[in-house]
């Protein structure tokens, strides 16, 4: 087993070599880049993140701009990169350094950690990242990485697997270099020993690693215990007048939390009640092609449905939502599948294609 001291120093002197350093948030590290690129590589690759935290920081320079700004605006800006949850809490803590820190982003470990959507690794990283503060971290990445290197066997998810890898992670920390070495950590996880088909053979901890000695890579970390999600099925109705569809906003807790979306139904009789309960009649719905979202917990097989108004077909209570303009859209947040049916419905083409495959299944 490889002991402390070794560990950090090959990592640290792999990180020189090769280690990424020029990511857009290392290079005027601060606190707040740092944690804002944190939260959105939360289950998310690097690849996907950067052109996202570019335009944030375009929009929102300091943490200031960013707890000034309407939740919508944030919810438009994070449109595709999934997890809203993440955007909801950084506008959340983004308000609370604003009210209780002066707009200063706090720099001790319990204020940072207090901030909504914040846990221990990544308070960490954004202490040790922009000021050099001595703290581990444990994310994906580096979970991998430990778990492979020491054979700790089980799901990280687990309380007593987590609890061991803190521990090793504590253990391999060294006292200086402590920014360049957890960066290297999350480096090593992502170009090296990645999930699938790790390159062990020019992996600085190869000689010290149990699962490289043993040919057992593939069996560290722990998977996370199968389950079956439960399959739902969601209509949504696409109702458009000219060059506007209906969009409603959903509550701020729950599936899709305070972005904008079609009406949603359990049903097909549902729907249509709720159309005669609006009022809207003398127009055809015509269903497009359904397809399947995925979330964390559960399959929704999502049946769009298009119904084509008049002019001022439809008298709508604006509180509730609004009518999107395809043409020139307004600055909102959208669920994915909202995102791609209102693509589709830009490209006339393509919706009546849409729209004729249906009819011809049937």
């Amino acid at each position: 087993m490889m002991q402390a001291p070794q560990f950090s120093r090959q990592v640290l002197e792999w990180y020189q070599r090769f280690g990424r350093k020029t990511l857009p948030w290392q290079l005027e590290k601060t606190p707040y880049k740092v944690w804002l690129s944190e939260v959105m590589l939360q289950q998310t690759q690097v690849a996907t993140v950067i052109p996202y935290f570019e335009r944030f920081m375009a929009r929102f320079p300091e943490i200031s701009d960013l707890a000034n700004a309407p939740l919508d605006e944030v919810l438009h800006l994070w449109t595709g990169l999934g997890y809203y949850a993440r955007a909801r809490n950084l506008h959340k803590a983004a308000k609370t350094v604003a009210e209780k820190h002066n707009g200063i982003f706090p720099q001790t470990f319990d204020e940072v950690m207090d901030l909504p959507g914040v846990g221990r690794s990544t308070a960490g990283a954004v202490l040790s990242l922009s000021l050099g503060q001595h703290y581990p971290i444990l994310d994906g990445n580096v979970k991998r990485v430990l778990a492979r290197c020491y054979a700790v066997s089980g799901w990280p998810g687990k309380k007593e697997v987590e609890k061991r890898l803190w521990e090793i992670s504590e253990e391999v920390t060294p006292a200086e270099g402590v920014s360049q070495f957890n960066q290297a950590m999350m480096d090593l996880g992502a170009m090296v020993c990645t999930r699938s088909k790790p390159k062990c053979e020019i992996c600085p901890l190869n000689l010290g690693c149990i699962a490289y000695a043993n040919g057992s890579w593939a069996s560290y970390p722990g998977k996370k215990p199968k389950q079956t999600l439960p399959v739902r099925t969601g209509w949504l109705l696409m109702m458009q007048q000219d060059q506007e569809v209906w969009l409603e906003q959903r509550p701020p807790v729950g599936l899709w939390g305070g972005l904008f979306c079609f009406p949603q139904f359990a049903t097909l009789p549902e729907l249509q009640q709720w159309l005669s309960d609006k009022r809207i009649d003398g127009a055809t719905l015509k269903q497009s092609i359904a397809f399947r979202h995925t979330f964390s917990h559960f399959h929704l097989d999502i049946v769009p449905m298009w119904l084509e108004l008049p002019p001022a077909g439809a008298v709508m209570d604006e509180g509730a939502g609004l009518w999107y303009n395809l043409a020139q859209p307004q600055s909102v947040g959208l669920a994915a599948p909202v995102d791609r049916l209102l693509q589709q419905l830009r490209q006339p083409q393509q919706k009546a294609l849409n729209i004729r495959a249906t009819e011809e299944e049937e």
